[in-house]
């Protein structure tokens, strides 16, 4: 049946919003469309975690009843990680968060950041069970 989850996100930029996954956030580059010159689409990944990028432009081609609508998302990525405080550490200066590092009341330490195309990136680890 179901075997994982990779979101596609559509970006006005997608050079852009692979730079910002790649420098900032650590992910590796592991696809572009097309190889050469300005890519349409690409996938990033770090670990476990795979995420598409496409340009919105491009949407009406692939899914020609989308053609001319309004492109748009509200939501948050939740990317749960194994060490919160070496993530945060490492993005330290790096992006500003818009949610700074805190324990929350449902046993989750997180923090939030926002790439370039206003999709919000929330990091968390369970906080130990005493």
């Amino acid at each position: 049946m179901f075997k994982g989850l990779s979101p596609n996100l559509m970006v006005a930029e997608v050079d852009r919003s692979l730079a910002f996954y790649r420098d900032v956030l650590g992910f590796e580059v592991v696809m572009t469309m097309p190889e050469e010159g300005t890519p349409i689409w690409g996938m990033v990944k770090r670990g476990a975690v795979d995420i598409m990028l496409q340009a919105s432009e491009s949407l009406g081609q692939e899914y020609p009843s989308l053609a001319g609508r309004p492109i748009g998302a509200t939501l948050t990525l939740y990317l749960e990680v194994s060490d919160i405080q070496a993530l945060y550490d490492e993005l330290k200066g790096k992006v500003e968060p818009v949610r700074d590092l805190q324990t929350m009341d449902y046993g989750m330490r997180e923090f939030a950041v926002c790439d370039g195309d206003g999709y919000i990136l929330v990091f968390g680890q369970q906080v130990s069970q005493a």
